[in-house]
């Protein structure tokens, strides 16, 4: 699992996402987001993460983000990836997006990450 993986996600309503996973010895890392919206607000800032893997192929990873919305704010959240590996370097698997501030609903799709070192 250590290494830098590149995580493209796709949201049920159609949203697209993608950022870099840098998983680090002992189920540490760092999610960094890769979104051309960033342009406006600067370069995107590491988050921490974590991952841990379990039985028959299966790892989960998560950590915080925060979205852009449009030009004008930022939606806060914790991703949560459970996947299993098709090959040492993809997984697939599913996403859920669970939102940090008010009352809405966790956002779920499927994801694929790709090792790129």
């Amino acid at each position: 699992m250590v290494g830098r993986w590149k995580v493209e996600i796709n949201f049920a309503d159609g949203n697209k996402r993608s950022l870099r996973f840098e998983a680090q010895d002992h189920g540490k890392g760092t999610f960094l987001l890769l979104d051309p919206a960033l342009s406006r607000w600067g370069p995107a800032k590491p988050s921490e993460a974590k991952w841990t893997v379990g039985d028959q192929n299966s790892v989960t990873f998560s950590g915080t983000v925060e979205f852009p919305i449009g030009n004008v704010g930022r939606d806060p959240g914790t991703l949560t990836f459970k996947g299993n590996f098709e090959t040492p370097d993809a997984i697939t698997g599913e996403v859920e997006f669970a939102p940090l501030v008010g009352e809405r609903p966790s956002k779920h799709g499927t994801f694929k990450a790709t090792r790129t070192q």
